[in-house]
């Protein structure tokens, strides 16, 4: 590509988002870090396609995953849920099995799910579910569950023998957070079409959960950033000296 078209990418890039992106990003100063209140606002007005689009946040640590005693897992019930119907997977047996499926899970099962998960590629679930003394079953699976995230775990309250709860409060709400790579978690708190308050409850509940999850052993900046973002829409930053 010749130098004198360089100028023009992030022209390019820009009209490539769309008019209305364009026009949501005139809209407020980007560099901005806003109060909740503020952020939230903005971000609903920024998600302008034609679906309900889902609401993230984004949230960059001062962690190091790479030390085993800096990272950071668990899960928290959201109090207006995340607008999404959540397909649940428990593996279980005997009265577990039952329990489960009384308690509204999607799909129960044991052994028998092993070569449908693995050799069909079935993924149809959106969170696993599984008794303690099942991971040994479940633990097969780890490389096709691992890499999705959907492997269970007890820190975020998904190995447990009170398999009603567990998919009771999955049910409702409750989301897991965990770092990627990169120290960043990401994590859905709701839709556009939710109220300001309702997606304020969701942020706050899930805030209290990050900073009380602050490892011990971090020096220095826990909150380097938080951004609020739409599925297809511009984000938001936070001001993250409210969380501290």
């Amino acid at each position: 590509m010749g130098g004198d078209l360089l100028p023009l990418l992030p022209q390019e890039v820009i009209m490539k988002r769309g008019k209305r992106y364009q026009e949501a990003v005139k809209s407020y100063d980007k560099t901005v870090e806003l109060d909740k209140a503020e952020a939230i606002s903005q971000v609903k007005k920024n998600a302008t396609a034609k679906f309900d689009e889902t609401i993230e946040v984004h949230i960059r640590t001062g962690c190091d995953g790479r030390h085993a005693e800096q990272q950071i897992r668990g899960a928290v019930v959201l109090p207006h849920g995340t607008g999404k119907t959540v397909r649940v997977l428990v593996f279980a047996k005997g009265d577990k099995a039952e329990e489960a499926t009384a308690a509204g899970a999607d799909f129960v099962g044991a052994e028998d799910l092993l070569p449908r998960i693995q050799n069909e590629g079935w993924l149809d679930f959106d969170v696993v579910v599984a008794t303690p003394d099942m991971m040994g079953v479940v633990g097969r699976l780890g490389r096709v569950l691992g890499p999705k995230g959907l492997m269970p775990n007890p820190k975020a309250g998904t190995v447990t023998m009170d398999v009603t709860k567990a998919v009771n409060d999955i049910k409702a709400g409750k989301i897991e957070y965990r770092l990627d790579k990169a120290n960043i978690i990401h994590v859905p708190i709701g839709k556009a079409s939710f109220t300001d308050e309702q997606l304020a409850d969701n942020f706050q509940s899930l805030m209290d959960a990050i900073v009380k999850a602050r490892p011990s052993s971090l020096k220095g900046q826990y909150l380097k950033s938080v951004t609020l973002a739409p599925t297809m829409g511009a984000g938001v930053k936070v001001n993250t000296t409210q969380f501290a």
